[in-house]
This record gives C-alpha cells, structure tokens and sequence, in this order.
C-alpha cells in the first residue's frame, strides 16, 4: 500500500469506527487536569477501572495540586499501591505535583514539549493531556491503539509507541487523532482483543482490515 492508498485506507478506518462508536472519550474519570496528569500515572500497567477507583480516595485527601505536593511520598504510596508499582508512581506524582505548583501556579501547562519535562510524564501521557483537555492534536499510542493499527494494516509490523505515533501522524488528520485513539479502545476492548480471539465476525473493519493477527 503506497502512502496516498494508506491515507485513505485511514479515512475509511476513521468513518467506520465512528459510526460504532459514535461518542467517545477517556475512559479515565477527571474533572481537573491535574487529575488526569495523576491518573495517567497510575495506568500504567493497571487498568482505567481500578484507577477509577484508586483515585477516589486520593483526592478525598489530597484534594488539590498544593496538598498533594505537600503530602509524604509513603502517604501517596499507601494510597495508590493497588495500581501497582507503588513506589515509583507515588515519588512521580509527588514530584510532578510540586513541579505544578512551583513553576505553573498549580496549572498544567499546555505545551507538548513542557508537559514532557514533568516527572513521570511520557509521550503517551502529553498527548492524551494535549488532546483530552485541550483539545490539540494528539496520538496516543496505548497497548490498544498500537496493537489495532497493526492488526488492521495502517502500520506494518511497528511495535515501539513513538514509532507507531510518527507514522500515524502521517496518515490520520490531526483533528481526529485523538477521538481516533479512544475508539480504538473501546473497539479493542469490545472486538479485537488481545487476551481471546477477535471477534471478527462482529467487526465493522472485517471486510477491510489486513488481519494481521500473530
């Protein structure tokens, strides 16, 4: 598949799965976002539920950006211990928090390359803040979205996040990057799944995806 014949082999992709899922969105819980800055952290390896959850407590806590830096980092890891890796989540969050607090006036910055320099904040991370809360253009390259894109055909055999975000950024407009990545969760989670077989037969890409399942 050339280059033009791959963007509209996309566009295709895009139409279809906004049809399945006409609304969407992240599917970590956040009226803040700092919140979503914590939660992001916290997914790692762990899944959006149980983050969900976690959090509720923490913020009944720690409520703002200045009590979270304040608090102990053991205090921080007694909470969000269920989400796994504990420790490191917790000083990242500490850190970053501080960080918020004493160069931003406790807001997140809306700079791709500032909200990289944070603690603990990836690629993955800066661009579901960028297009989640302020609404620029973003890939976010998640498990789901890295192994769909393989499966489907819009990469070829890319497993390494800032590699499958390059190439997608050259076929997906940046307007629908973003909506574009939460579908594929929910397509990932609902049909093409990773610990089971897809359910191809229920998929609206079935008479056109490349099937690239190993």
């Amino acid at each position: 598949m050339n280059h033009m014949e791959k963007k509209e082999f996309a566009l295709e992709v895009i139409k279809r799965l906004k049809k399945e899922y006409p609304e969407v969105g992240c599917t970590l819980d956040y009226n803040e976002a700092w919140k979503l800055l914590v939660s992001v952290r916290l997914a790692a390896q762990c899944t959006d539920a149980r983050v969900n959850v976690v959090v509720q407590d923490l913020y009944a806590k720690y409520p703002d950006v200045n009590a979270l830096a304040e608090a102990e980092v053991q205090d921080i890891e007694e909470i969000v211990r269920p989400c796994g890796l504990g420790r490191s989540k917790a000083r990242d969050i500490s850190a970053c928090m501080k960080v918020l607090r004493d160069q931003y006036q406790g807001a997140v910055p809306d700079d791709f390359n500032t909200l990289l320099k944070l603690p603990g904040v990836g690629r993955k991370s800066a661009n579901l803040i960028m297009g989640d809360v302020f609404k620029k253009p973003a890939i976010v390259t998640d498990t789901h979205c890295i192994r769909l894109v393989n499966r489907i055909g819009l990469v070829d055999g890319i497993k390494e996040p800032k590699k499958v975000e390059m190439e997608l950024w050259k076929i997906i407009p940046p307007e629908e990057g973003s909506d574009f990545c939460h579908r594929l969760v929910f397509h990932g989670r609902d049909i093409c799944t990773a610990r089971t077989k897809p359910h191809c037969e229920k998929c609206c890409l079935e008479d056109i995806c490349q099937k690239n399942i190993g």
